[in-house]
């Protein structure tokens, strides 16, 4: 049996993490309580009474009217995840902490890409120092969603691979629209899947089938995504993507703000105290296997032929 103070203090800690999550929350409940319902039926014409909140280079965040927040990603021509798009992504993230929105709709302005995940030419022949920042951000950033206290839905107007895929896991809901691919290629361009976004693809799909598909690297069409539980809607146009991330919204119109924040939040601290736990092992895993010899030359060969390509 474990010693008596040993199991006090344990219970102390857990109820001091908890009443800090109840006032993270509850600061802004006021604002959420007060932003109306919007009908799906207006919803696709929200966009022009936005208020822009931060606008970047790669990135744009804005609120509209309405309560429901969109953090657009416009990094030219795959939204690769660099270290610059990931800094932006990061400060709006931290931005809606603060802001507490009705919902955050993550999408692209690049027809037909969602995002085709990591920069990899900053894997190549890498900068030790910022391959480092590069993980970390990325941590940080699929992290931030998957704890994010406001509803969050992964607004898919096309490809969504790798890292793309990571973050629509990260997300509460997931509309795509049709004949694209989303998946976890990673272990086909020789790089690890991460125990946390392990833990993201057990919480979609049955334990067996995201062993099965994490090992292999297999991408899904949308069809195929559906069927499995990768995503939970198609839509059939930009205007529709939309529309049924507004309806996804509006079925929490009836629940109390800071009720429904905690409970996500006990649904997915298991994942987010491992995630802490091994946060450093994950770098070191991702350093080793970046700086093997073997995983530089089929890098250097798949880029190669990546060029040509476009020639």
């Amino acid at each position: 049996m474990k010693p008596i103070m040993q199991i006090y203090t344990k219970q102390n800690l857990i109820k001091n993490q908890f009443l800090i999550l109840i006032r993270n929350i509850s600061k802004n409940q006021s604002y959420l309580n007060s932003t109306s319902a919007q009908s799906a039926s207006s919803s696709s014409s929200s966009s022009s009474s936005d208020d822009l909140i931060l606008s970047k280079k790669l990135s744009q965040l804005s609120i509209d009217n309405n309560g429901i927040a969109s953090l657009i990603l416009q990094s030219s021509p795959v939204n690769a995840l660099g270290i610059d798009l990931f800094r932006e992504m990061k400060e709006s993230l931290q931005i809606l902490e603060k802001e507490k929105p009705k919902g955050l709709i993550l999408k692209s302005n690049i027809k037909t890409i969602f995002s085709a995940g990591l920069d990899l030419k900053e894997l190549y022949q890498p900068d030790q120092d910022r391959i480092k920042i590069l993980w970390n951000l990325l941590q940080d950033v699929c992290v931030g969603l998957y704890s994010a206290s406001y509803p969050t839905v992964a607004a898919m107007n096309g490809h969504s691979i790798a890292g793309g895929c990571a973050l629509a896991f990260a997300c509460e809901y997931r509309v795509m629209l049709p004949k694209f691919m989303i998946g976890l290629n990673e272990t086909r361009v020789g790089l690890h899947i991460p125990k946390w976004l392990i833990a993201s693809t057990k919480n979609i799909l049955p334990r067996r089938l995201a062993e099965a598909a994490l090992l292999e690297g297999r991408l899904f069409t949308t069809c195929e995504a559906l069927k499995f539980g990768l995503i939970d809607e198609i839509a059939k146009d930009d205007d529709d993507l939309i529309q049924k991330s507004q309806i996804f919204f509006n079925k929490f119109n009836k629940t109390e703000s800071l009720a429904r924040a905690t409970t996500k939040q006990y649904f997915r601290i298991q994942d987010i105290e491992e995630f802490k736990a091994f946060r450093k092992e994950d770098l070191e895993t991702f350093l080793f296997i970046v700086n093997q010899e073997k995983f530089q030359k089929n890098l250097g060969k798949y880029l190669t032929d990546l060029k040509n390509k476009k020639k």
